[in-house]
C-alpha cells in the first residue's frame, strides 16, 4: 500500500457498487469504511454535502471557479454540477492522487452526463499549486486537514470561500491531548464542552495559516456532526481585519467543581477556591453568520430531515453570540434537580429576559446569555 496526499494506492481491489445521493448516481467501492478504500466513499457524509450544496446556493457568490482536491468517486463534484443553481459555477475542477478513483470519477461523469467537471490526478497540493487560484476550496480529508491547509489559504481568492473537515476529533476533542498540542497548537478540552472547544481551536489553526499570507479567515458556517467537525471560512485580504481575529484568540476556562465557564486573556483563573481547567488559545468570536444562516434555512429542504433539523438548530443557536453552553444533565447530576424539558427551560429563561436555544454541539446543551447562578437558580 503506498499513501499520497488525500487518497490510497491499493492492490486490493474492493468491489463497486452503483449507489446514489442527491440527485447522482455513482460508482464507488463498498464495505468498512477507511481511507484504505480503492475509491473512497462514505455515506455518513452525506449530511456534510447537503449542507455545502445548501450553503453555496445560500451565498450571493456567482460564476465560482470551483476546486474539490480530494474527490474520491467524485460524488461531491458530481453534485455540484447537477445542484448547484445555474450560473454558480464557472469552472469545476475535481482532483484525487489515485489513478482509480480518478477512472471512477471519469466514469461517474459520463454517467451524470457532467461534462462541465474537468478532472486532475495529482497530489492535492501539487494540484492547489499549479493552479491560479480559486472561489471556492473543499478540504475533506480522512484525519486532519493540516497538510492541505497552506496551499489551499494560498490559492482561496478575495472573498473566496474555504471548507474544511476535521476528523480527528479524539485530538481536537481531548482524548488524546498530546497529538492536539502538537497538530493543533492548542490544549483540547475533555468534558461537555469538548466539541465546541475542538472546533474553535481549529478554526484558530486555519486563521493563523491565513495570517501569514495576509488572508483573514471568519467562519460564516460550522458545525460538530458524527464523528467530524466541519467549518466554512469567508476570505478577506485585510491586515486589520486579522488583527482583529487574533485579538479574539483567547482561553477558555472550566470549573470541574461548579461546572462554570469563561473566557479569559490568561490560560489561568480561581473558581471555587481552586485553579480552574483550561482549553486553548482558541477563536472566542461567532461560528456562525447569522444572515447567512437565515437563508440557508429558507433553502433547506425540509424532507431532507438530518440536514433540516441541523440547520432549524443552528438557525436558533447563532442568535446567541456566547462561547459555550450549560449542559443540563451534567448540572442536574452535580445540583441534584430533576430535568424539565428543554422547551420549559428555555422558556423560563426567555421569560426572565435572556436568550437561549438548545446547542448542535451536545443534545442536553443550552446556549444562553444568562448568568451561570441565575441559571442554577431556575431549578
Amino acid at each position: 500500500m503506498v499513501k499520497k496526499s488525500g487518497s490510497v494506492v491499493m492492490s486490493v481491489q474492493q468491489k463497486e457498487k452503483k449507489l446514489s445521493e442527491g440527485k447522482a448516481v455513482f460508482y464507488a467501492s463498498t464495505g468498512k469504511i477507511s481511507k484504505e478504500l480503492d475509491v473512497f466513499y462514505n455515506p455518513v457524509m452525506k449530511t456534510n454535502r447537503d449542507i455545502c450544496i445548501l450553503l453555496l446556493n445560500s451565498i450571493d457568490k456567482k460564476s465560482m471557479n470551483i476546486a474539490d482536491i480530494m474527490a474520491g468517486s467524485g460524488i461531491r463534484s458530481i453534485r455540484f454540477a447537477k445542484e448547484l443553481k445555474k450560473g454558480k459555477i464557472k469552472s469545476l475542477h475535481t482532483n484525487d492522487f489515485s489513478t482509480s478513483a480518478v477512472k471512477a470519477i471519469k466514469k461517474n461523469i459520463k454517467l451524470n452526463k457532467a461534462g462541465k467537471v474537468v478532472v486532475h490526478n495529482l497530489d492535492a497540493n501539487h494540484f492547489l499549486l499549479e493552479s491560479s487560484g480559486f472561489d471556492y476550496i473543499d478540504v475533506d480529508p480522512f484525519g486532519s486537514p493540516n497538510a492541505f491547509l497552506d496551499s489551499s489559504i494560498k490559492r482561496l481568492s478575495r472573498e473566496g470561500i474555504l471548507a474544511v473537515t476535521a476528523t480527528d476529533t479524539s485530538a481536537l476533542c481531548g482524548t488524546y491531548e498530546l497529538p492536539c498540542l502538537r497538530k493543533y497548537w492548542a490544549r483540547p478540552l475533555r468534558n461537555e464542552l469538548m466539541h465546541e472547544a475542538g472546533a474553535r481551536i481549529l478554526i484558530r489553526k486555519v486563521q493563523l495559516i491565513g495570517a501569514q499570507y495576509d488572508k483573514a479567515l471568519v467562519p460564516v458556517f460550522t458545525h460538530s456532526s458524527d464523528h467530524y467537525i466541519r467549518v466554512y471560512f469567508k476570505c478577506s485580504k485585510s491586515k486589520t481585519g486579522i488583527d482583529a481575529i487574533q485579538r479574539q484568540h483567547l482561553f477558555l476556562l472550566h470549573c470541574g467543581k461548579c461546572r462554570n465557564f469563561m473566557i479569559s486573556s490568561s490560560n489561568h483563573g480561581l473558581c471555587c477556591k481552586t485553579p480552574m481547567k483550561w482549553s486553548g488559545p482558541l477563536w472566542s468570536g461567532r461560528l456562525w453568520d447569522v444572515n447567512l444562516v437565515s437563508k440557508m434555512l429558507k433553502n433547506v429542504d425540509s424532507s431532507d430531515s438530518e440536514a433540516y433539523r441541523l440547520i432549524k438548530s443552528i438557525a436558533k443557536e447563532s442568535r446567541i453570540n456566547e462561547v459555550g453552553f450549560f449542559d443540563v444533565h451534567t448540572l442536574a447530576k452535580k445540583y441534584k434537580f430533576d430535568i424539565p424539558s428543554h422547551d420549559v427551560i428555555i422558556s423560563r429563561i426567555k421569560s426572565n429576559g435572556f436568550k437561549a436555544a438548545q446547542s448542535h454541539f451536545n443534545m442536553h446543551g443550552i446556549r444562553t446569555n444568562m448568568p451561570f447562578k441565575n441559571f442554577i437558580n431556575l431549578f
